[in-house]
């Protein structure tokens, strides 16, 4: 797997103005080497050319992607399926004006995108329209119920992905955020709604302050 760093910065609006701190939009490529493809190819010619073709070929089943461990539907449970062959990762700031850069960000495969960054009202030129997945913290959620028209019903195929204290999270009745979530996706049931387990949250509290020094 390569990945190749552009220095593109996301726009996201705050309060009417716009945050100022660096980011990044990183492009993942997960393509084999030509060299072991060019083997494969090879390989398959000769097979091909050994092996008569008849009406009777039986066609290969695309295979379902592989489980993502630690995600789970906020109302089936079910763990969360998806594989990105190319991934264009755009955090949250404002350089991004003015850079012209959607076209490129809607190249990759899979967009991902962090609370309620905006790609609409002016802003695809430079960040781009498509969003696959979408990462909201708790304290976004309000925000981004603000902007649903926007955020959630723009697209029935992009995934969302809630996080928050395992307090707010709870599924006893007594968790805030997980109650709202669920009337959510209740009331939009088409909405692809996922949340992390408390063990996932530890790994990344725990790579959080590897990286920070600080605790969350």
């Amino acid at each position: 797997m390569t990945r190749r760093l552009f220095t593109v910065l996301h726009a996201h609006s705050n309060s009417g103005g716009f945050k100022t701190q660096q980011s990044l939009f990183l492009v993942y490529n997960g393509s084999f080497n030509s060299a072991s493809r060019d083997a494969n190819d090879t390989s398959i010619r000769q097979h091909e050319q050994l092996r008569r073709p008849t009406e009777a070929s039986v066609r290969v089943a695309k295979p379902h992607p592989p489980v993502l461990q630690g995600y789970s539907g906020i109302i089936d449970h079910k763990p969360l399926r998806m594989h990105c062959q190319t991934c264009a990762l755009v955090t949250s700031s404002g350089h991004l004006i003015g850079g012209a850069r959607g076209e490129e960000i809607d190249q990759a495969e899979c967009v991902i995108r962090m609370n309620d960054a905006p790609t609409a009202r002016g802003y695809a030129r430079d960040v781009g329209r498509r969003t696959s997945l979408r990462v909201i913290a708790h304290s976004s959620m309000q925000r981004v119920l603000r902007s649903r028209h926007e955020l959630l019903n723009a697209s029935q195929d992009t995934v969302f992905i809630f996080w928050g204290p395992s307090s707010y999270m709870r599924r006893d009745g007594k968790g805030l955020v997980y109650n709202n979530l669920r009337l959510m996706n209740q009331v939009l049931p088409k909405l692809k709604v996922y949340i992390i387990s408390w063990q996932k949250m530890l790994q990344f509290d725990e790579l959080f302050k590897k990286e920070t020094g600080k605790d969350r």
